[in-house]
């Protein structure tokens, strides 16, 4: 293991408590006001994916021969892109981030920062994480299998159930 990689996947675990212990404040301070959670039955399938990715990462670069990779620099520009839309996209919800699906009645939809343009840019995010995060290292096969579970996760259960969770707020 490079120091390099050591850092950036420390940072990484690190980013990721962070966010975790900021969508509890934020899920306790919304249920006290009312929220109501959708999606919980699917949400231990994204909790499960994201500790294997960290998992498949950390397994692929330390007991793979992984081949040099020039464009390493290039997935590290992508990752770092996401990075900046991710703490856009946070300060942009402010107490309504979350990592689950909250519902508060009688609040509004944010359509301010990304989501003027985006609907769903915390999602954008994390496929382009998972996309160059490995790939930085040369970690193709977790960038390739996770890819793949994380698109089809979001678009076929995700996406939909907060796309039908917003629809109630609007009425």
């Amino acid at each position: 293991m490079t120091p390099f990689f050591a850092v950036v996947f420390i940072f990484v675990i690190v980013q990721r408590l962070a966010e975790m212990l900021y969508a509890k404040s934020n899920e306790k301070r919304m249920k006290q006001q009312g929220a109501v959670e959708s999606g919980a039955a699917h949400y231990k399938w994204i909790v499960l994916l994201h500790v294997l990715f960290f998992i498949a990462l950390l397994i692929e670069v330390l007991y793979f021969d992984l081949f040099g990779n020039s464009f390493w620099w290039l997935f590290l520009v992508i990752f770092i892109t996401a990075q900046i839309l991710r703490v856009w996209a946070l300060a942009s919800l402010g107490q309504f981030w979350n990592t689950k699906i909250l519902v508060l009645p009688g609040a509004e939809k944010v359509r301010k920062g990304p989501y003027r343009w985006i609907p769903h840019p915390n999602y954008v995010v994390v496929a382009l994480e998972i996309f160059s995060l490995p790939l930085i290292f040369g970690a193709w096969r977790t960038a390739l299998v996770f890819t793949v579970a994380n698109a089809l996760l979001l678009l076929l259960v995700r996406i939909p159930a907060e796309e039908e969770a917003l629809r109630q707020l609007e009425n």
